[in-house]
């Protein structure tokens, strides 16, 4: 038995996972040429007791995944009382496995077909208390996008619109309405057959003087600042008017050709 925190990202940011393993002073990074993904792993039973959970333990996550967390927590202190080695404690942690991220593969529910799952801690405290913490979620779950649509309205023929969008799984919806209240703008939207919510800035002046000011006092670290940058350029070209022009729409539509899955990381 092994237990494994892991982060898994896109392989174009491996220099985010270093410093990653150079705050925690631990842990191995590996990429998977198959996928495209680079992992920070530590393994080190020692390691999680005295590095990792410490860590969470006084800078609690405040997504659904703090009860994966405290979970996780459960069985390092079952192994701390060295109970992994009987059956009766063998089965408590399969039964902890059981609801912690996806549950159990095929083969431990087939080798232990009479668990029982224990039940999710309940997570409702999800104020954001600091930045840093917004901006780091936003490197992980944030969007920059600019959407260019056909109107009969407008002189040029076209409309520029940009967005700030976060995703997540609407069982974090209240994290999700915290952002309207912390941020001051913004939409929440729930898709419920897809069960996935969104928090959305879509208005200009919001985007102009909340978003960008926020984000630059409080950077994003990993390669998605490259869109944002790119998001900045776009959203200057508009505070110039310069969007209601043919030459610059076609810059702002260059930008966004090569924002976000179009961005050739390589360069």
């Amino acid at each position: 038995m092994i237990p494994i925190f892991k982060i898994e990202l896109h392989k174009k940011d491996t220099a985010l996972l270093k410093q990653i393993q150079l705050f925690f002073g631990i842990g191995n990074i590996s990429i998977n040429k198959i996928n495209g993904s680079a992992n920070y792993q530590v393994q080190s039973y020692k390691d999680i007791t005295n590095v990792i959970i410490p860590h969470f333990d006084k800078y609690p996550l405040i997504t659904q995944k703090q009860a994966d967390f405290l979970l996780f927590k459960s069985v390092i202190e079952l192994m701390n009382k060295k109970e992994h080695l009987t059956s009766e404690g063998l089965n408590k942690i399969v039964s902890i496995k059981a609801s912690i991220n996806l549950g159990l593969s095929d083969v431990l529910r087939e080798s232990f077909p009479n668990i029982t799952l224990v039940p999710r801690p309940k997570v409702e405290d999800q104020e954001i208390s600091d930045p840093h913490w917004l901006a780091g979620f936003i490197e992980g779950e944030g969007c920059f996008f600019i959407d260019i649509f056909k109107s009969k309205t407008h002189n040029i023929g076209f409309v520029v619109r940009l967005k700030f969008i976060i995703t997540q799984h609407s069982r974090d919806h209240l994290l999700m309405n915290s952002f309207i209240k912390y941020l001051g703008c913004g939409n929440y939207n729930e898709r419920h057959y897809q069960g996935v919510s969104t928090f959305v800035v879509g208005k200009f002046s919001d985007i102009l003087n909340i978003i960008i000011p926020f984000l630059d006092k409080y950077p994003i670290q990993g390669n998605k600042r490259l869109d944002y940058m790119d998001f900045c350029k776009a959203a200057s070209l508009m505070k110039s008017q310069a969007h209601l022009t043919s030459e610059g729409l076609e810059q702002i539509r260059q930008i966004k050709i090569g924002m976000n899955r179009a961005r050739k990381y390589d360069n």
